[in-house]
């Protein structure tokens, strides 16, 4: 049985800092409706059918959600969780959800640890809110969320209440954040288990770190990277032949170089979904030196938020990701009967462009995929 975890984005509601931020009544609708096609054939914007243009503090949006979530095999949702040395964003829909025992779908917690800036709509490099780690913080963090991990919806790994950290490379090496976390949840008589996505190009068993296990974060993986050097090396084989680039020989002469082709290649922001998923599943192969659970997305497309300087995938297709999906029905083996996450980014996120949600091009298309694995 593999389970299927949805990520799960709360931005959908008004809360104080983004009035103040962004405007009055700012929410992610907001840089859904705004979003433009910019060239012939450009899917944008993406607008909701079934769930409607909805308000994330409503139970009635929430259950409908859940319903729809059950009804298409979702095992759960991992809502991204705002932490900001004491202070908490976003947090609203999630504690209703916690003092309503009407919403019975499994959850988990994914502590989105980056600052904002202006650059996350497009603008500049202004810190709006700052992350700042200590091993203080990482206690009274945990201490907050306790009563999360002793709820009895709340997803865990051989009884183990599972938590997620979206860049675990932003913590301070000097700074034993997510050591001090666990002992702390120990104090309350809860025993962690600690999950590292993994993205941008931090990949593999050298970061894992005291973490049980990692987690792909689509699109932005392992295979992205590789992807995009195999492109850079198709368009400029050229070039290639030019500097001699020897693929045998595997020594710090190459991986310098890589390194180089792999910069150059994040040039690359526009991508074929379908020639990305025929290359995921003629190359994917699993780790066997440290647990990975597997991450698939059906569409990403974040114009709307970042315009020119977005990253997209065109030819995205229900056809295609279930084509994704059955590569890893067939293929993914959990390492244990309860080691069996599999991760798809995102139920919701409307301004990436990227949403299990029903839309008006594809209604119920992707979920019905879904509902296959």
């Amino acid at each position: 049985m593999i389970r299927k975890i949805a990520i799960h984005l709360p931005q959908f509601h008004p809360i104080p800092e983004n009035d103040t931020w962004w405007g009055k009544g700012f929410t992610e609708w907001t840089n859904v409706t705004k979003a433009k096609p910019l060239f012939h054939g450009h899917h944008q914007p993406h607008l909701p059918a079934d769930l409607g243009f909805y308000d994330l503090r409503l139970e009635e949006t929430r259950m409908a959600q859940e319903s729809m979530a059950k009804e298409y095999g979702i095992y759960g949702f991992c809502y991204y969780h705002y932490w900001f040395n004491g202070k908490r964003l976003l947090q609203e829909p999630l504690e209703r959800k916690l003092n309503n025992p009407k919403e019975d779908l499994p959850f988990m917690l994914c502590w989105a640890n980056e600052n904002w800036t202006r650059r996350w709509d497009g603008g500049d490099e202004t810190i709006l809110i700052k992350q700042n780690y200590s091993a203080q913080d990482a206690e009274e963090h945990c201490k907050c969320l306790i009563r999360f991990f002793k709820d009895k919806r709340y997803i865990r790994i051989n009884g183990k209440p599972v938590f997620a950290v979206y860049k675990s490379w932003l913590l301070p090496d000097n700074i034993p954040y997510m050591e001090v976390f666990k002992k702390t949840a120990q104090q309350f008589g809860v025993e962690l288990y600690l999950i590292r996505f993994e993205a941008h190009e931090k990949f593999g068993a050298t970061f894992m770190n005291g973490y049980d296990a990692a987690a792909e974060f689509e699109p932005f993986s392992y295979w992205l990277n590789e992807y995009r050097i195999e492109k850079y090396f198709s368009q400029f084989k050229n070039i290639i032949k030019k500097i001699k680039l020897d693929f045998i020989y595997k020594g710090e002469q190459y991986l310098k170089k890589r390194q180089h082709i792999l910069s150059k290649s994040h040039r690359l922001k526009k991508i074929n979904y379908s020639s990305y998923v025929d290359f995921i599943t003629s190359r994917y192969s699993y780790p066997n030196d440290y647990t990975r659970f597997p991450c698939a997305t059906p569409m990403w497309d974040n114009t709307a938020r970042r315009g020119k300087d977005a990253f997209y995938f065109y030819n995205s297709s229900p056809q295609a990701f279930g084509k994704w999906l059955n590569f890893h029905k067939k293929n993914y083996q959990p390492v244990s009967a309860e080691e069996n996450l599999f991760f798809i980014n995102a139920w919701n996120e409307w301004a990436e462009g990227n949403h299990l949600e029903p839309c008006q091009k594809w209604g119920t298309a992707f979920l019905e995929e879904v509902a296959k694995l």
